[in-house]
C-alpha cells in the first residue's frame, strides 16, 4: 500500500504541473492481476483497484492499517468498470457486472476478487473510508441506481448521475459513491463548481479514449488549475478544492466521498464568474 500525503492551500498556490499531479493525481490503478490501494491523508481514504486473472486475489490489510483485516475498522465500496467480476465476502459470493457496486460494511473479515473470463477481466474500482458503525454488504445493478438527469447539449454537459450509496439508497457509515456519464456531445461535469467544506471527494474517470483527455480542474475558487487525466486514473479532492472538469470528448467517472455527513447536496456553490 502506498501512502499519499496531502497540501494545503499555501503549498498548493506554489506548485508546478509536476507536483500537483504527485500529490493529488493517482495513475497507477487497474494493473492487471494486482491490487493497487493509495492510502490517503485526506479523510484517510484508500483509493484502489483490483483486476484479477487466473488467480484470485484476496483483500489484506497490511501493515499500514495496524489491523487483523482491511475492514475491520474499515467500510468499502466497489465498482466494476471491466467484465464480469465475482466478489466473495466471508464466503458469500456476489457477481458484479460492469457499472454495479457492492459496498462491503464494517467487520468483514475475507473478501476475494475473481474474474469470470481471465481474458476480459474485471476491472474493480475500490474506495474505503473509516466506519464506526455496521452495515450489511449489499449488492446494487444498475437498474438499483438513483438516476437524476441534469444539464442540456446547449451548455455541453448533458448527463446522468447514477447514485448507489447514498442516505436514500445503499446505507454505510460515511461513504457516498456513484457514477456519472455525459453524452455524446457533452464535455463538461460539476459545473458550476463547488466546493465541500465537510467532506473531500475522490473521482475516477473511465471511457476516456486513449485519444482523448480530461481537463479536472481543482484549487480553490479563486485560484484554479487543471490536471490532464487519462482513463482508469483518479483525483483526490481536498475540502478546499473544487472538482470539476472538461473533456475532449464525452466520458465517465466514479464521484465518492466522506466527511461529516453524506447529504449529496452538501456542497458550497461557485459561480461561474467568480472562477479564477
Amino acid at each position: 500500500m502506498q501512502v499519499r500525503y496531502t497540501a494545503g492551500k499555501d503549498a498548493y498556490s506554489r506548485m508546478n504541473t509536476q507536483e500537483l499531479r504527485s500529490t493529488f493525481l493517482l495513475d497507477q490503478l487497474f494493473a492487471k492481476g494486482e491490487i493497487a490501494l493509495t492510502y490517503c491523508e485526506v479523510e484517510r481514504s484508500i483509493v484502489g483497484s483490483a483486476v484479477p486473472t487466473e488467480a484470485e486475489l484476496v483483500l489484506e490489510a497490511g501493515t499500514e492499517l495496524a489491523a487483523d483485516f482491511f475492514c475491520e475498522r474499515r467500510e468499502l465500496g466497489v465498482f466494476n468498470i471491466g467484465g464480469q467480476g465475482q466478489i466473495r465476502v466471508d464466503g458469500t459470493l456476489y457477481t458484479l457486472d460492469k457499472l454495479e457496486c457492492l459496498y462491503i460494511g464494517k467487520g468483514a473479515k475475507d473478501i476475494r476478487f475473481s474474474s469470470s473470463d481471465s481474458n476480459k477481466p474485471a476491472q474493480l474500482y475500490l474506495l474505503s473510508y473509516p466506519a464506526h458503525a455496521s452495515y450489511p454488504t449489499t449488492l446494487a445493478t444498475l437498474d438499483d441506481a438513483n438516476k437524476v438527469e441534469l444539464g442540456a447539449q446547449a451548455t455541453a454537459n448533458k448527463r446522468t448521475i447514477y447514485q448507489y450509496i447514498h442516505e436514500d439508497g445503499i446505507q454505510s457509515c460515511q461513504l457516498v459513491m456513484g457514477f456519472t456519464a455525459l453524452e455524446q456531445g457533452s464535455v463538461w461535469n460539476t459545473m458550476p463548481a463547488h466546493t465541500h467544506e465537510r467532506r473531500t471527494e475522490v473521482y475516477m474517470y473511465f471511457n476516456v479514449k486513449p485519444d482523448a483527455t480530461v481537463f479536472h480542474l481543482m484549487g480553490p475558487g479563486d485560484e484554479t488549475r487543471h490536471i490532464c487525466v487519462a482513463n482508469g486514473q483518479a483525483v483526490v479532492s481536498p475540502m478546499w478544492s473544487i472538482h470539476s472538469g472538461s473533456g475532449t470528448q464525452n466520458y465517465s467517472f466514479c464521484w465518492g466521498m466522506g466527511g461529516e455527513n453524506k447529504t449529496f447536496n452538501d456542497m458550497d456553490g461557485i459561480a461561474v464568474n467568480e472562477l479564477r
